[in-house]
């Protein structure tokens, strides 16, 4: 895959309203946006004001070739200005230098209060305020992954503005993932969770 981030890379400071963020139950925040400094310093503005209206602070590493270049900043991104995180595997060990997920996970509840590390058919590490719990993934016939960790952010995101715990939170993450991965391109054109009921509201 070949990322193009589009008019994104337009984004600076002064295009981030305070009072707008103030109004948001979640502030998510691409780490693709850390490789331009116009568009480093808008995200950094953006959690800024997050924290100061009470917003969750989400970020997501984005890709491993950030990590490589800005593991550092992104340590201490975790600590000052977030509240939870998204990462896959390979992100997470390259940060950490670890090839356990779960030494992966110990590590990031000590930067963070959340983090969700997926792993592909495995399903997914929940780190929550210390504790690392693991949450299966759903079968599915993978032909493109593409917009899998986008699937998994929005289940999740949806899961915790709605009040889910975040193991819940996970499962519906899960199961967005494993449905797009079974069609060609990122987007699904619905979602049918009559089957998955009792799976989705339990935890």
């Amino acid at each position: 895959m070949c990322t193009h981030l589009g008019v994104s890379v337009l984004l600076g400071a002064d295009d981030i309203d305070p009072e707008a963020v103030a109004r948001c139950q979640i502030c998510y925040v691409e780490g693709y946006l850390w490789s331009g400094d116009a568009t480093r310093a808008a995200s950094l503005k953006a959690l800024e004001a997050a924290g100061k209206s009470g917003a969750i602070r989400a970020f997501t590493f984005s890709d491993r070739f950030l990590v490589n270049l800005f593991a550092a900043d992104f340590r201490g991104l975790l600590r000052e200005h977030c509240d939870l995180m998204f990462c896959n595997a390979d992100e997470a060990r390259a940060f950490c230098g670890q090839d356990s997920l779960r030494e992966c996970a110990e590590l990031f509840s000590s930067l963070v209060r959340r983090a969700f590390i997926t792993d592909g058919k495995e399903g997914c590490l929940v780190v929550d305020e210390g504790k690392v719990v693991p949450v299966p993934g759903f079968a599915a016939d993978a032909i493109d992954t593409v917009g899998a960790g986008d699937a998994f952010a929005g289940g999740v995101l949806y899961g915790l503005a709605h009040g889910f715990a975040p193991v819940k939170a996970a499962r519906w993450g899960n199961y967005l993932a494993s449905q797009v991965v079974q069609i060609r391109g990122p987007r699904l054109a619905s979602v049918s969770l009559e089957k998955k009921v009792g799976i989705l509201s339990a935890g």
